[in-house]
């Protein structure tokens, strides 16, 4: 099979250093392998979501001298197909509604009975009413349906924990899907052989694998690469000061150096 890899990042802003090292370990593990590399703008947050930052991200991956195959995806134009996987989870009786505000959940949360970090079900058996809502999914009920299942990282195999989890929100009222069902569906939808991204997002891979049994979508390979830090020992992101790319690149910066050093590990 060839191998089918993806950068997707989210226009909301303009991508960095830590985009920079995603995209091109995604491209080169494409690259190496004779396979193809696609591009992927995860827009459906239609709030944040900037066209320019679209012509940047274009940009940003052109300086680095990386290219990739076929036209670009964009997720704004495919509501439908994330609608239609929703419905067919809620067919399957394993959604519910959340009626829960941001300050209930962070106050259930914090209750010394509570999870730091899962959300504790409060909505799960509520009845339905009509008033804005987000919808769920019942993961204890959606595990017991899949039975036990695994992935490959890489050169090892993982044991789901998709349960550690929680329910996780799979659509809201202003965002017809969330990141996990609209990914899943999406690598899917592209043949994605081989889903490279940072280890930020390993724990939320036992969610794809579930909703990927659910909705019978094949199993890709994950490689989950350590997070690029700066001299400081902090990853380098946005909300830690991280230089844009487009910032290196205005400065005189040679993209083609900045993707060397990057191969090799260097800030």
């Amino acid at each position: 099979m060839s191998v089918v890899t993806r950068f997707a990042p989210s226009p909301t802003g303009r991508l960095h250093m830590g985009h920079a090292f995603s995209a091109i370990r995604a491209h080169d593990v494409a690259r190496d392998r004779g396979g193809r590399f696609l591009l992927r703008i995860e827009d459906i947050d239609g709030m944040r979501s900037r066209p320019e930052h679209v012509a940047t991200i274009v940009e940003d991956l052109r300086w680095l001298g990386l290219t990739w195959d076929g036209e670009v995806l964009f997720q704004s134009a495919r509501l439908e197909v994330y609608a239609a996987a929703l419905e067919r989870l809620r067919e399957l009786d394993l959604l519910y509604r959340c009626y829960c505000t941001r300050a209930e959940i962070a106050e259930a949360l914090s209750a010394p009975h509570g999870s730091v970090a899962v959300y504790p079900g409060t909505c799960r058996h509520a009845p339905a009413r009509d008033a804005p809502h987000c919808w769920r999914i019942d993961m204890a009920a959606a595990v017991a349906r899949c039975g036990d299942l695994s992935w490959r990282d890489h050169a090892k195999v993982v044991a789901n924990d998709a349960l550690a989890q929680g329910d996780v929100v799979l659509a809201r009222k202003d965002a017809p899907a969330s990141y996990h069902l609209a990914v899943t569906v999406d690598d899917a939808a592209q043949g994605v052989t081989d889903v490279v991204r940072g280890r930020d997002l390993f724990e939320a891979t036992h969610v794809h694998r579930v909703l990927q049994a659910l909705l019978g979508l094949p199993v890709p390979c994950w490689w989950h690469h350590d997070l690029l830090v700066g001299t400081d020992g902090q990853r380098l992101a946005k909300r830690h000061g991280a230089p844009t790319l487009a910032a290196l690149r205005e400065a005189g910066e040679d993209g083609a150096a900045v993707a060397a050093r990057l191969r090799t590990g260097v800030v």
